[in-house]
């Protein structure tokens, strides 16, 4: 177990990857592990890990249900979903149903059971925890970014997308999708339910332009929801009305003296919460880490409140991820956020003020210290590009802990503090960096002019040593020194940093007189008295010298691998015995102490070889990190490895005391407490820093097994590619692992992990560099699919001569000796049959002569063709300069690259083209064509270039390069032109291929296409493209089709401007001027109203009621148009030729009164023109289509107007002339024209002498008792009704009811016989109804059954029926008039409440009906007026 302990940050850019329980238990993921914080005391206490994840955490939740609240739930980026027991920290069931990265997860408040998560590819699944049960859902193809289950409902879930939308799914409906809220423009972060159900917290309209598809669920009354969007704004929604009904705007605040830009686009990521039991108050976070509580119910300006704004530094100062709140058993209300900072806050929701901070690492803790002057000021350097300094024995915050980062921008992997100065603290870098810290200022760093190449791994104060302890003497004079994965070590001067570092193997190699290289050095430890200084090395030895000269006292040849750790036994408190022993670890696993007093007090002449160690410490499985001694006791001490462990020995001893298991993954520091004998920190791979004691632990040795960690973490990693592999590399996105780069991770394990092979710290990086935290998420599984797999080590371009160094160590000695005759034929005879480069002496080619290495070559040359490695015998022939050999044999494999092109021109040019041409058709062969077609344009074949990318679909390609080089009239860029205009146009892009066309000269294909879309806009364009390019039929004929759109939405504006930009559509034009006077007029009459957005002219106000139509008509087409008398024959001619369609019932009214208008132009016309005879017809024909649709108020309204006498031969008050028909067409128009006036004026009397009683139903008299007809002193009529009593009309119209009658017996009768055949087949005893008879019984049953009627009987009334119609005059026929019936029962209905009908009328009228009112309800009401 562990006392204290820093965590590692929370994950980035999760919408929910931390939440806290009722009982005050913070969960919240970082890296893979999930970490647990109990926040219900005054300080917070880390309690314990749930591990188990192979990949990143990507959400948590709590079960929120009082008696599960131990239970939680976390999503992964490799699609898992696990349950956990917080309380004894167990796996309960792990669950793979999704195929990509789970993005959100939310254990719903209103179900224990059900849990709800959701991917990158927008499926989403719901979990039932107490079956394990699992349904799966696809709502919307999008990313999905958060979601939130209601508190109220569980079958509501709130589900935020990565474009903005947002949408609420029913899962007891397989996931149908009830809301679709519009209003964000971006993604959505966060979505949170109001507390409480019902919308009338507080109230708004919906704004306008927020939008949603659905409706609300029958029976729910709604809740309101909140959302932060990435567009700096949160909404709240009725998801009732699926409404917005507030947007909030994030406030720009001040900090750190300047203030934010509203200009800029800031870095963001808006989060929020809604409290439980404030459904006026939300939480949010803003730009810079603050957080913000909004009321709701605040009308003021400001409806924020600040969060920590009581005092300096409480905030953030990062962006906030996640929030969660919680409230204790003692009513206090708590808020938890993470954020970027690294930071997690706890915040009271009564006074808004922070209750404690725990700093959290975002990286590797590669180095720990704990200050020699200062004392318990432990320093941390971490992978996250900064410095933590920890006060650990703070009485007021146990985490009272400072972040260093000015200066740094890389991992911190080294750390020294000054041995005398208090607050300097040297560090060292992944990149290189040396510099020093002074703690106590705000100082930025000093930075040493002097850069490593590679990672700084060591650092150490000591004395200095030449030159620059020349005018040291008599004072204490401490150099900075540095050791890097170069394997040089540099000696920097404190008080001089702006000056050259000296490389210290420059006095070395003087001193000593040292002729050979130096090993390259790994790392150093100076005794605490100055006076030795111990340096390891790759090759495993340890050169210990003496200053300041650096005199080599002795070499330690006991390890075998690279030197990783040195320490000596600290002086104070110890015996003197003891001050010489220094500890060394390496890769071998061994812990090796030698005692080095003999050496230091009776230094040697010559350099001492020790070979056998003092103490020999075992017990770790894999390479040692770290080593402290303790300051306490004598000859104990601590070392960390690899195996994941920590542990203490006795050394005198040689046993071990205790061992800590606490960490996740190897450790890689380890300092001992300065003020607690028990005390020991460590920090490790898994981003922690530990603090332990010795005496509480379980174990005492580390666990058995070779290199257990190491396996364990192979098997995963293995696991885990298996699986990428299989799903491929598309498209997931991870959640940012804390800024710290998991390419850094993998590789660092990589390198450092390798079982079989030596490591040379001075060669290869510890761990790669991690990209600047601000490098957007999305880049990460990119980087982490391309470096995850262990680098692969290359082909042996020699690989025979290479196996022959490999032999037996013997063998080896004689090659030695062989090459020796051989180099020198006086000193001994070479071997019978020796030649180098051949044979057994293959390998010796490589170190003879010229013709040797060619042998050698032609060896390799046949290896590798036998092993199929063809690219390495291309290489070989070039080393050779057989540049034509290599490139044929490259040709012939089909392994030609741009290399071998860049070098063909040596070989000729006839070389160079065939070589290219081959490349060519390789290219074409593996799909690239762009890059084929540009090295066809090297070879001067622009033709054949332009050939291949047409023939490749790569049209846009293909046009630039012919306008690039060929000449402006070449026919192929028309082709290409009309080609690609084919493709685009099949796949949609309409305004593309008009571009295409109009390139090719094509302005009438161009005009077509764009009009294809066939709405106002493209009418519009493409009628202007065909104007332009000369098409004018085309452009009058589009013009036409837009101004008919418009004008049938009541645009007249927009309509008369596209007629008007077109020449020779002027009769149109006064068409749409009939047009729109007509609906201005009706409209104003309250029968017609116009289209919402309608736009008219002036002069199509409704003006003057006395004034007539056609008087009003002329006087606008005389003023706007220039149109007289003069010019209407040829408009009439024009207007002739526009066809107008049948009438029809399902026409809209609105294109009824665009077709009435041709009509009523063409007679306004014949009336200029004084055609009376076509004005007659073409009136008729307008009034016809009015009447023949249905509408009878329009068509009453249209005859009013018209004719306000009711008279049709007054058609002008401002001219004399009247209408007389002079044909037998012209008169029977006027007279059924005359008929629909007479008969509106009929309905109109009809309803003005019926007013007050509601007597009128459906245009007949309703059925009332005889008391209430009565109505004395009636208006007399004021116009000639007879017109309404035609006789040949009620002959024809009885004809057609009667046709009617017979064709649906007809038909009754088929559907009995098919009813009565179905039946027998069915049954054989069953036979139907006849459809005619309206009832079992009764007198008219028995009269009915004796009347039934015949198929044959029925035909022959038909035929009798056809043949009366097609006797008629046609000009009955061509001019209906209205139902005669309908009008004597009218009239007759009159006579009893109005003495205007006389009495010849009303007998005319019965006899009428007596003749042709046959049907039933026409006989009931004649007996009941009757009578």
């Amino acid at each position: 177990m562990n006392e204290r302990s820093l965590p590692a940050s929370p994950n980035w850019y999760c919408s929910r990857c931390s939440d806290v329980n009722s009982n005050g238990l913070l969960g919240f993921g970082a890296n893979t592990v999930i970490y647990l914080v109990d926040v219900s005391a005054s300080s917070c206490k880390i309690t314990g890990e749930l591990t188990g994840h192979r990949d990143l955490v990507s959400g948590f939740s709590f079960c929120q249900h009082p008696e599960q609240s131990h239970f939680c739930v976390s999503a992964s980026t490799n699609g898992t979903v696990h349950f956990w027991d917080s309380s004894n920290k167990t796996l309960m069931r792990e669950q793979a149903a999704h195929q990509n990265p789970v993005s959100a997860v939310h254990w719903s408040p209103a179900d224990k059971n059900l849990v709800v998560s959701g991917d990158e590819k927008g499926v989403v699944v719901c979990h039932w925890f107490h079956t394990g049960d699992t349904a799966s859902f696809f709502p919307e193809p999008r990313t999905i970014f958060c979601l939130s289950c209601s508190p109220h409902s569980w079958k509501s879930v709130a589900v935020g997308y990565k474009d903005g939308m947002i949408v609420l799914i029913d899962v007891s409906k397989k996931g149908e999708v009830m809301q679709r809220l519009r209003g964000h423009d971006n993604e959505i972060h966060s979505v949170a339910w109001c507390p409480v159900t019902g919308e009338d917290a507080f109230g708004s309209r919906a704004e306008d332009g927020d939008g949603a598809d659905g409706v609300p669920t029958e029976g729910e009354t709604g809740c309101f929801l909140a959302s932060g969007s990435k567009d700096q704004t949160v909404r709240i929604w009725s998801t009732a009305k699926g409404k917005g009904v507030m947007t909030l705007k994030l406030p720009f605040l001040k900090r750190r003296g300047s203030a934010v830009d509203p200009g800029v686009k800031e870095r963001i990521w808006l989060n929020v919460l809604w409290p439980k039991g404030r459904p006026t108050q939300l939480i949010s976070s803003c730009f810079s880490g603050e957080l913000v509580m909004w009321d709701l119910a605040s009308t003021g300006k400001q409806r924020w409140s600040l969060f920590g704004s009581s005092s300096e530094g409480q905030n953030h100062n990062r962006i906030v991820f996640n929030m969660s709140s919680v409230q204790l058993q003692d009513g206090k209300e708590l808020l938890i956020s993470t954020s970027m900072d690294r930071d997690i806050k706890c915040w009271d929701l009564e006074s808004l003020g922070c209750c404690w901070t725990l700093p959290t690492l975002g990286g590797h803790v590669y180095t720990l210290t704990f200050s020699p002057v200062g004392v318990a000021c432990l320093a941390l350097g971490v992978g996250d590009n900064m410095i933590r300094v920890w006060n650990t024995l703070s009485s007021q915050n146990q985490y009272d802990i400072r972040s260093f980062w000015q200066g740094i921008k890389s991992k911190v992997t080294a750390l020294a503090w000054h041995p005398r100065k208090e607050g300097w603290l040297s560090f060292g870098t992944d990149d290189g960096k040396v510099g020093i810290y002074d703690v106590f200022s705000n100082k930025p760093p000093q930075i040493s002019s002097s850069y490593h190449r590679k990672t700084v791994y060591t650092l150490a104060w000591g004395p200095a040593v030449l030159p620059m302890s020349l005018g040291a003497e008599g004072k204490a004079s401490y150099s900075l020194y540095s050791c890097s994965g170069e394997g040089v070590i540099l000696q920097h001067d404190p008080s001089k940093l702006s000056r050259a570092a000296a490389d210290i193997d420059k006095l070395i190699r003087d001193t000593n007189s040292i002729q050979h290289k130096l090993s390259p050095h790994t790392d150093l430890s100076w005794k605490p008295d100055g006076k030795a200084v111990a340096i390891g090395n790759e090759d495993g030895s340890i050169d210990v010298y003496q200053p300041p000269h650096l005199k080599l006292l002795c070499s330690i040849q006991q390890h075998h691998k690279i030197i990783n750790t040195l320490r000596w036994h600290p002086d104070h408190s110890s015996a003197p015995e003891l001050h010489a022993l220094l500890a060394s670890g390496s890769s071998n696993a061994i812990v090796f102490v030698h005692d080095l007093r003999s050496v230091l007090e009776n230094p040697p002449e010559e350099p001492a070889v020790l070979t056998e160690s003092y103490r020999r410490l075992s017990g770790h499985t894999a390479k040692i990190t770290g080593m402290s001694w303790s300051p306490h006791h004598s000859g104990r001490l601590v070392t960390v490895s690899y195996d994941g462990t920590a542990q203490v020995w006795d050394v005198l001893e040689e046993a071990a005391i205790s061992n800590y298991r606490g960490h996740n993954g190897y450790l890689l520091c380890v300092d001992w407490s300065p003020v607690d004998p028990d005390g020991i920190w460590t920090g490790g791979r898994d981003f922690t820093v530990h603090e332990w004691k010795v005496s509480k632990q379980e174990f005492t040795k580390p666990p058995k097994g070779k290199k257990k960690v190491m396996m364990q973490e192979k098997r995963a990693r293995s696991k885990q590619q298996k699986k990428k592999s299989k799903n491929g590399s598309g498209g997931a996105t991870a959640p940012n692992m804390n800024g710290d780069s998991v390419v850094g991770v993998t590789m660092t394990t990589e390198k450092e992990l390798s079982e079989d092979e030596e490591e040379v710290r001075s060669t290869q990086n510890q761990e790669v560099t991690t990209a600047n935290f601000e490098t957007q998420k999305n880049s990460i599984p990119a980087a982490k699919n391309l470096l995850v797999l262990k680098k692969k080590k290359a082909r042996s371009m020699l690989p025979l001569s290479t196996s022959m160094d490999h032999r037996p160590r013997e063998e080896l000695l004689q090659d030695v000796l062989t090459l020796a005759s051989v180099r020198h034929p006086g000193g001994a005879a070479p071997p019978a049959g020796c030649v180098p480069g051949q044979g057994d002496h293959l390998h010796l080619g490589l170190f003879h002569d010229r013709p040797a290495l060619y042998r050698m070559f032609q060896a390799e040359e046949d290896a590798h063709i036998e092993a199929g490695h063809y690219d390495s015998v291309v290489y070989l022939r070039l080393w050779t300069g057989d540049l034509e050999g290599a490139l044929q044999l490259a040709t012939e494999r089909g392994e030609l690259n741009d290399h071998l092109l860049s070098i063909a021109p040596m070989a000729g040019f006839e070389v160079w083209r065939r070589t290219v041409e081959a490349f060519v058709k390789q290219l074409c062969l593996q799909e690239q064509y762009l890059k084929a077609a540009s090295h066809l344009l090297s070879v001067n074949k622009p033709y054949q270039a332009v050939a291949l990318l047409e023939s490749n679909k790569l049209y846009r390609e293909a046009i630039a390069l012919v306008l690039a080089r060929l000449p402006a009239d070449e026919v192929v860029l028309k082709n290409l032109y009309t080609s690609w205009a084919a493709v685009l146009e099949r796949d949609g892009h309409l305004s593309a291929a008009a571009k295409c066309y109009l390139a090719a000269g094509c302005g009438f294909d161009a005009a077509k296409v764009v009009s294809r879309k066939n709405d106002v806009p493209s009418l519009r364009t493409a009628a202007s493209l065909a104007r332009i390019s000369g098409e004018e039929a085309l452009a009058q004929s589009l013009a036409l089709r837009c101004a008919r759109d418009l004008a049938a939405a009541h645009d007249w504006v927009g309509a008369q401007d596209v007629l008007g930009s077109q020449p020779g559509l002027l009769v149109h034009r006064i068409h749409l001027c009939v047009a729109e006077l007509l609906a201005a007029l009706l409209d104003s009459s309250e029968v017609f109203p116009l289209a919402p957005g309608a736009s008219s002219h002036p002069w199509a106000s409704p003006g003057q009621r006395s004034t007539l139509f056609l008087d009003r008509v002329t006087d606008v087409w005389e003023e706007e148009f220039g149109v007289g008398a003069d010019s209407a024959d040829v408009l009439l001619q024009d207007l002739r030729r526009v066809e107008s369609p049948t009438p029809s019932t399902s026409i809209p009214l609105r294109q009824v009164l665009l077709y009435c208008s041709v009509h009523l132009t063409r007679a306004l016309l014949s009336w200029l023109v004084d055609d009376g005879q076509q004005l007659l017809e073409e009136l008729w024909r307008a009034a016809s289509w009015l009447r023949d649709e249905g509408h009878f108020c329009v068509s009453a309204e249209f005859c009013r107007l018209l004719f306000p006498d009711g008279d049709i031969r007054v058609f002008s008050r401002r001219h004399s002339k009247t209408l007389h028909p002079t044909t037998e067409a012209s008169s029977a128009a006027a007279s059924s024209l005359q008929a629909m006036v007479s008969y509106h004026r009929l309905y109109r009397f009809w309803w003005r002498d019926s007013a007050g009683r509601q007597d009128v139903q459906n245009g007949l008299p309703s059925e009332q008792p005889e008391d209430q007809l009565e109505n004395p002193d009636s208006e007399e009529l004021d116009f000639d009704v007879s017109v309404l009593l035609s006789e040949p009309h009620a002959i024809s119209q009885a004809a057609h009811r009667s046709v009617k009658e017979i064709q649906d017996q007809l038909a009754a009768m088929v559907l009995q016989h098919n009813r009565v055949l179905g039946s027998q087949l069915d049954s054989g005893i069953q036979q139907d109804q006849s459809p005619l008879s309206d009832g079992p019984s009764g007198a008219d049953a028995e009269q009915r059954s004796e009347n039934q009627e015949t198929f044959l009987s029925l035909s022959t009334k038909m035929s009798k029926y056809q043949k009366e119609l097609s006797d008629l005059p046609e000009s009955i026929k061509m001019f209906p008039r209205p139902d005669v019936v309908e009008c004597c029962l009218v009239l007759l209905h009159l006579s009893r409440s109005s003495s205007s009908v006389s009495d010849v009328l009303q007998e005319e009228a019965k006899e009428m009906l007596r003749k042709h009112g046959s049907s039933r309800s026409v006989l009931k009401a004649m007996r009941r007026l009757c009578s």
